[in-house]
């Protein structure tokens, strides 16, 4: 399902040399169309679609995953003047979903990390303070903590720490997709191997039938091959979709595999 259907540029007064106004495809913008469930932004790093992405998260109210929340997260705040421009057209307006970004994560992990072992210690504490007290004077000592611990365990299943990157990252998609999100993801292919790509498709599949919206910014020409993704090239002007067999990443790619000396010689 497509829950936000368009974005509007209005008239801005902020000068267009201050970034992020002074990035050429953002300049040439005055509406961009989400014409699919899943649109994936492609382009050389800094063409703006990542920028993109962090201005909609943050007009959108998005939560941000390991972080606060797109409106009070001090890592947007250079983009907080765009998304005050952008005016969001909604089919159905929802509430479900979140913003990710692959450099968020890991502190993430490390955060839900040290909150298990707090909760863990606490624990640990109250059978100690509690020693020698009733059952019934030790269990209500532990109730909050094993609540909030149990919650987490309902949540993520086993620590997300003790994961690797790429199966942590999968984890965390599995636990948190929702029916009828909106999820803004910035290269969520950074730790995934290929085949734990795949794995995301398919994730993605899941959430799409059961009508949930996607906005990805990627380099991955896995990722790209969305059967029915809508693709637009920040490479092009004025930003446009770009069929998969067009897209340079995917030329490159292929390239480079069907001949790698061809490349590597000269260095």
């Amino acid at each position: 399902m497509i829950h936000l259907r368009a974005i509007k540029f209005e008239e801005t007064a902020v000068s267009p040399s201050q970034f992020p106004f002074n990035i050429p495809a953002l300049q040439e913008l005055s509406q961009l169309t989400f014409s699919a469930p899943v649109t994936l932004l492609v382009g050389e790093n800094g063409s703006g679609k990542s920028t993109l992405l962090e201005a909609l998260a943050t007009a959108v109210g998005s939560i941000t995953v390991g972080a606060a929340d797109a409106e009070r997260d001090p890592s947007l705040q250079t983009v907080r003047q765009l998304a005050d421009q952008l005016k969001l057209v909604w089919q159905k307006r929802t509430r479900a979903g979140f913003f990710l970004r692959a450099e968020d994560f890991f502190g993430y992990v490390k955060r839900l990390g040290k909150m298990r072992a707090d909760l863990e210690a606490d624990l640990q504490r109250v059978e100690g303070e509690y020693d020698g007290r009733s059952d019934y004077a030790k269990g209500l000592a532990r109730m909050p903590y094993a609540r909030e611990l149990g919650a987490m365990e309902d949540q993520f299943g086993r620590s997300l720490d003790s994961f690797s990157h790429g199966e942590s990252f999968l984890e965390l998609f599995q636990s948190r997709f929702r029916p009828g999100g909106l999820y803004l993801l910035d290269e969520p292919e950074v730790p995934l191997s290929p085949s734990r790509q795949l794995t995301l498709i398919a994730l993605l599949k899941q959430m799409v039938e059961q009508n949930s919206q996607f906005v990805i910014a990627t380099h991955s020409p896995i990722l790209l091959a969305y059967p029915g993704a809508a693709i637009l090239s920040f490479d092009e002007r004025p930003l446009q979709t770009v069929a998969y067999e067009a897209l340079e990443h995917v030329a490159l790619t292929r390239s480079f595999l069907n001949d790698p000396d061809q490349y590597l010689r000269y260095l």
